[in-house]
């Protein structure tokens, strides 16, 4: 196995830094002030967490609590382990979830494991920056369904509204959930689950489309599609034009000249 190591901090709420390794190397017993989410792609992972031993393989989701001594090591001695790892802020999930989870790491296949699989696919590219808090969110109300946490079922039809004449009206800018749920006085969580409860879809695919619509009328009237990036609140041309090929199935480029 190539050694590969990339670790870098994206402009996401809670997340302090990803972190993708491909080696063989065995972590001495150790701490750390973040929740550690990790994925491994191949091989296995073999640790100690608070003295009790566990396996982390592909196909699973793998929590390392803030403050638990943990090590690691590859399953197999002599053979590497590749894996993704996101480090959260300790206040990302409720002060007693440690110790809930320390006894119950994993989580199998399921909505935790892909949705945290969503966020690396996000993050490979820029202007994708909410889709990638979103998809947190998800991972963490399946922790706290993993760990037994009740998540409040109450529904707020017209905190959806608000937050949906916000995206309206501010759908050019570059802003996230959590400085929406703010503005809203609402949690992160609370807030994309009522807005997808009332409108069958997430808060970023809702402004995606509206900057994709928006996009669409430009280019008809004549603009270029650089232009047309830049005045509909996309991250650069290339950023238009992967969105505007998944909802029309061509490029924006092909359609100006159609």
């Amino acid at each position: 196995m190539i050694e590969r190591v990339r670790a870098w901090h994206p402009d996401v709420p809670f997340l302090r830094e990803v972190y993708h390794a491909s080696f063989d190397h065995a972590y001495p017993l150790h701490t750390h002030d973040d929740w550690a989410v990790m994925l491994v792609d191949r091989g296995a992972v073999t640790y100690d967490l608070d003295r009790v031993s566990h396996r982390a393989a592909p196909g699973a989701l793998t929590l390392l609590p803030p403050g638990i001594p943990h090590d690691g090591r590859s399953a197999v001695a002599g053979t590497g382990y590749r894996k993704q790892v996101l480090y959260l802020r300790r206040d990302w999930l409720p002060d007693d979830t440690a110790d809930r989870v320390s006894r119950h790491p994993t989580l199998g296949r399921g909505s935790a494991e892909s949705a945290a699989r969503r966020v690396h696919a996000a993050l490979r590219y820029p202007g994708e920056e909410m889709a990638a808090e979103h998809a947190l969110l998800v991972v963490r109300d399946a922790i706290l369904a993993h760990t037994g946490t009740e998540v409040a079922a109450v529904r707020d039809a017209p905190l959806a509204r608000r937050l949906r004449g916000m995206l309206d009206d501010r759908f050019t800018e570059s802003f996230t959930i959590a400085s929406a749920a703010a503005h809203l006085g609402a949690h992160p969580s609370h807030l994309v689950r009522e807005f997808s409860r009332a409108y069958g879809m997430a808060p970023h695919r809702y402004l995606v489309a509206r900057r994709v619509d928006a996009a669409r009328r430009l280019l008809v009237d004549g603009c270029r599609p650089a232009e047309v990036a830049v005045r509909t609140g996309f991250h650069d041309q290339a950023h238009l034009t992967r969105h505007f090929r998944r909802v029309w199935g061509v490029t924006p480029g092909a359609f100006a000249r159609g």
